[in-house]
């Protein structure tokens, strides 16, 4: 019962540092183009994302049936998966990288296992149609997707001057900010829900696996705490390191990826919602020229989007044996 309890503090641990890690994702253009001051767009991420967390469990479910083999899921298994997480999330927050923590816990979990029962105990099957297929395919449907608006946009005020452009698309931000949070919260915070049901079900405390309603208001209020304490290092790199943004710029990348991501949502895809919305802010700088976007920053956002898995998985497998010889 003390190491379920660790796995569960751990484990909203982990989604504490998911919200001011991802705080980023719904509010950094938001702050950077002016259309909310840094303090309120926080206030409203942290409320959006609770209310997103609790609209939904089919990404749980993905997470915690569809990844690894349930039957030689043990609790510190679960602990080091989340170490593995909670680690690179720190770490990339350091560096202020807007790295995925959804692909964190993923390699945690995926590292663990192989470090526990090897490569025989991961659903492959599962992560090539859950995680990998997603991984690339969510920031290149945001990058479009946020290209196409931007050239729409750009072609319904071709006629305003730019003083009436940003004044309107400052106005309009913030409901595409919320659109952000509100999704981001109905995708990630179920990745932490699955991962303590995972460890209910080995532990024997749930017969089956479902996702117990305190379990979505535990995980929704962590995340939320955690969008409330903001991450201004990050908020920093993806709103104005990676291309100067407009009202416009924010409001077209925004609706974008949390777009994408509300439909990965619908059918249990756990995508990654910073990948999604980096590559949206990529595509509305490309609208500009390529040359608009610094593609220097970019790059060092993609190597941290290619070193996630592995390294969380790295992390949480020597987690695992550590564990292991105390346990």
């Amino acid at each position: 019962m003390a190491l379920l309890v660790t796995i569960i503090a751990v484990a909203l641990l982990f989604d504490y540092t998911n919200g001011f890690h991802d705080t980023a994702n719904a509010i950094a253009t938001s702050v950077s183009t002016r259309a909310l001051s840094p303090r309120v767009a926080v206030v409203m991420a942290a409320g959006l994302n609770l209310l997103g967390a609790l609209v939904s469990t089919s990404v749980a479910k993905t997470v915690g049936e569809g990844l690894v083999n349930t039957d030689l899921v043990t609790l510190p298994l679960v602990l080091a998966a989340l170490v593995g997480a909670v680690v690179w999330n720190f770490t990339t927050w350091w560096f202020a990288i807007p790295s995925s923590s959804s692909h964190a816990l993923f390699g945690g979990l995926i590292g663990a296992m192989i470090a526990a029962a090897g490569v025989s105990g991961v659903i492959w099957s599962g992560v090539v149609d859950k995680v990998i297929i997603p991984m690339i395919g969510s920031p290149i449907l945001g990058f479009f997707v946020a290209f196409l608006l931007m050239t729409g946009l750009l072609w319904l005020v071709r006629h305003w001057s730019p003083a009436h452009v940003n004044r309107g698309f400052r106005i309009l931000q913030p409901f595409s900010a919320a659109f952000m949070a509100f999704s981001h919260g109905a995708n990630d915070a179920q990745k932490t829900m699955g991962i303590i049901a995972l460890a209910l079900y080995s532990s024997g405390e749930i017969s089956d696996f479902y996702i117990p309603f305190w379990v979505k208001v535990a995980c929704a209020l962590a995340m939320a705490a955690g969008t409330y304490s903001g991450g201004w290092r990050i908020i920093h790199t993806l709103g104005t390191r990676v291309i100067k943004l407009d009202p416009i710029h924010g409001f077209a990348a925004e609706t974008g990826a949390a777009s994408v991501i509300q439909i990965a949502t619908h059918f249990g895809f756990p995508v990654s919602t910073t990948h999604t919305i980096t590559a949206a802010i990529m595509g509305v700088g490309s609208t500009r020229r390529l040359s608009a976007v610094r593609w220097g920053v970019a790059g060092n956002i993609v190597t941290a989007w290619i070193l996630t898995l592995p390294a969380a998985g790295l992390i949480a497998a020597l987690a695992y044996l550590l564990f292991a010889w105390i346990f």
